[in-house]
């Protein structure tokens, strides 16, 4: 009897071989599930790339969807040595023909020589340093010195003051110390090699004949003899250079401006002069930016419809076909783009509805493409309705009530305004006559000043002066003082006809309140009499599309549930009434932007169809880890099973040998 043949140990049956295959064909389940991971796999990467064109082209947007685009100019210098100019949103085109005959400089004042710039300098006891900023009028200067001039403080600008005493009171020390203080004067020591060869020179930090400075000194002798300068009083040093405006003339009108930066002599252009000279400007629409988006947008689009094109493809010889091909969640967003462009855009009542009217149109293949001609043709005789084409925007028929902003729930359309009642500001009004005499304001004087409901104490500088004088010291003082300017918070004093100090919070409505106390040194009753709390300012009021708007400050927003629900404007002026009509308009860059935020968020379109895919690739990767774990254990049980076999063969076979040898033998003896 033949052996059976075969390489296991003891049967020499192929047991690797055979459990191979049956295990070949038990993972065709496994097999499946990796195909489809693999399926869900270029799914995702096909998303991917789809995600990457949308970012991009909501990228292409941002210049075309901000209204600030279709109101900022350009400003050409015919020589820009002489001055460089910017154009703002407020300005208007034109040409201009400017002339600079002066440029504004700073006042400069030294002190008298000093043999060391280390030496102390008085008696070390604690000194204050006031600086004021003013114009010197009248009188005049010899040598540096003011003689028969008068000092008139500038309320725009704060008083600041500077401590000396015995750990500064050298002329190092005061220079450090007026420096490190930023009160609006730069100080330095310059030597010109005498015996006494150091002066100590100040220089304002601003340029304009408003900005010379007024020195007063309290505390020790030398050091009031030293640094005490009043133009109209006593003069301890001398001026080097005096403040001056700059002066130029605008098309032939006269322009003197405190600052080599000129921006009060066309409306919303900013000049700034270099030198003396004549040249020209010339002020026009910011064509080529927005001609530049144009271009970028249609890139981006054009470049979205490759990789959709890309990834929804079919190839009928190879017979494959891309990733999303006939995905819902790819047809809802070509279908919702499209729609968009497609789509006409109503509001602001002009001329412009459309992309095609300013040369953008979909071709055959459902690329767009810009037609310049036309482009540039809607730049030069539409330009003023370009921003309601593409941007959230809005015009007001009334020239002191502008568009400010909207939400998504402000529907586009024009509504009448109404106005019911204006803004108003906060207002502080004494009733102690100050015209009468000069105020006397004691050494050390503070009062604590409460702006919209900001408290600060405010030092005032001691000193004698007239009403307007007082008023002008309060404002620079108040608004000198960081609690305020760095919330935003000023005020204006002034000085009305019947004599009172009355001051003004620069801010408008319900919030908007002065309110004075005593805190050192002389008392409010002083400035201000019996009045030391001031009357609170108004919202504005009044209607949008003849619902209720809600007011704050001068601004009114349209009521929620309502057709102008988030729009705001601002009402700068004017008086009560109708006030006209407000025309709102949400072009194509903001739609499309709003519907691509909508497609890219987190709980967006295309976030969710990724979300569902991990969803299932997580749930294929738990079924493939359970059917590998039954894997694992039929390919145990095989190898089980046929080790048994194994041993039952190799028992078969050991018996065959046996049986096969006394067989043998019995032949064998039956022959003899």
């Amino acid at each position: 009897m033949a052996t059976i043949q075969s390489t296991g140990i003891g049967s020499g049956l192929n047991v690797s071989g055979i459990i191979s295959k049956l295990m070949e064909a038990e993972s065709a389940p496994l097999v499946k599930l990796a195909q489809k991971q693999a399926s869900y796999q270029a799914d995702l990467t096909a998303y991917g790339s789809l995600q990457g064109s949308l970012s991009s082209l909501q990228s292409s947007l941002s210049i075309l969807n901000n209204p600030s685009t279709f109101k900022t100019l350009t400003a050409n210098v015919g020589d820009n040595s002489i001055f460089n100019a910017t154009a703002s949103s407020t300005a208007s085109a034109g040409t201009y023909n400017i002339s600079v005959s002066q440029l504004a400089q700073a006042q400069t004042i030294s002190t008298p020589g000093q043999a060391s710039t280390t030496g102390t300098i008085g008696g070390g006891t604690s000194t204050t340093l006031t600086f004021q900023f003013g114009t010197i009028s009248g009188g005049t200067s010899t040598g540096g010195v003011y003689s028969g001039a008068s000092f008139t403080q500038d309320a725009a600008q704060a008083s600041g003051t500077v401590t000396i005493d015995s750990s500064n009171n050298s002329l190092q020390g005061i220079r450090d110390a007026i420096n490190n203080a930023k009160v609006g004067v730069q100080a330095s020591i310059v030597g010109d090699g005498s015996a006494t060869p150091y002066h100590l020179v100040l220089t304002s930090a601003k340029t304009g004949q408003t900005s010379s400075m007024k020195i007063s000194v309290a505390g020790d002798a030398a050091l009031q003899s030293l640094l005490s300068y009043d133009p109209a009083g006593t003069q301890n040093l001398t001026e080097l250079t005096t403040s001056q405006n700059a002066k130029l003339t605008v098309n032939g009108i006269a322009v003197s401006s405190a600052s080599n930066s000129v921006n009060t002599a066309i409306q919303g252009v900013t000049l700034n002069a270099f030198k003396v000279g004549t040249t020209s400007l010339t002020v026009s629409n910011n064509t080529t930016n927005i001609q530049s988006a144009v271009t970028s947008f249609v890139s981006a689009y054009n470049n979205l419809q490759s990789t959709l094109g890309t990834v929804t493809a079919y190839n009928p010889t190879t017979k494959a076909a891309g990733a999303l091909l006939g995905d819902s969640t790819t047809q809802t967003i070509q279908n919702q783009i499209r729609s968009v462009l497609s789509s006409a855009v109503n509001g602001l009542g002009g001329n412009l509805t459309y992309l095609a009217q300013v040369g953008i149109s979909f071709q055959r293949d459902g690329t767009l493409a810009v037609d310049n001609s036309k482009l540039q043709t809607a730049l030069t005789s539409n330009f003023s309705e370009l921003a309601g084409l593409f941007t959230a925007a809005g015009k007001s028929s009334d020239s002191l009530v502008s568009f400010v902003g909207s939400t998504n729930n402000s529907t586009p359309g024009t509504y009448p305004v109404k106005i019911t009642q204006m803004a108003t500001q906060g207002v502080l009004t004494g009733d102690l006559d100050l015209s009468s005499g000069p105020t006397t304001i004691a050494s050390g004087t503070s009062i604590k000043v409460t702006i919209d409901g900001i408290s600060a104490d405010v030092g005032l500088t001691a000193g004698s002066y007239t009403a307007s004088g007082l008023a002008s010291m309060i404002q620079a003082a108040v608004n000198g003082t960081s609690s305020f300017s760095s919330a935003g918070l000023s005020v204006s004093a002034s000085i009305t006809g019947s004599g009172f100090l009355s001051m003004t919070s620069a801010s408008f409505g319900s919030t908007s309140k002065v309110t004075l106390a005593d805190k050192a040194g002389t008392s409010v009753s002083q400035l201000t009499g019996t009045v030391t709390t001031g009357s609170a300012g108004m919202n504005v009021a009044g209607t949008i599309n003849g619902v209720g708007a809600t007011g704050s400050g001068q601004i009114l927003t349209g009521s929620t549930g309502t057709a102008v629900e988030g729009l705001q404007i601002l009402v700068t002026g004017g008086s009560t009434g109708d006030r006209g009509s407000i025309s709102f308009s949400k072009g194509y860059a903001h739609n499309l932007n709003q519907t691509l935020s909508s497609i890219l968020g987190t709980k967006g379109t295309l976030s969710n169809a990724t979300e569902g895919i991990n969803s299932s690739i997580k749930d294929l990767q738990k079924q493939s880890e359970v059917v590998s774990k039954r894997l694992t254990q039929v390919q145990a049980r095989y190898q089980a099973q046929f080790a048994a076999l194994d041993k039952v063969i190799a028992n078969l076979n050991a018996t065959q040998t046996y049986l096969t040898q006394q067989i043998n033998v019995l032949n064998g003896s039956s022959t003899k």
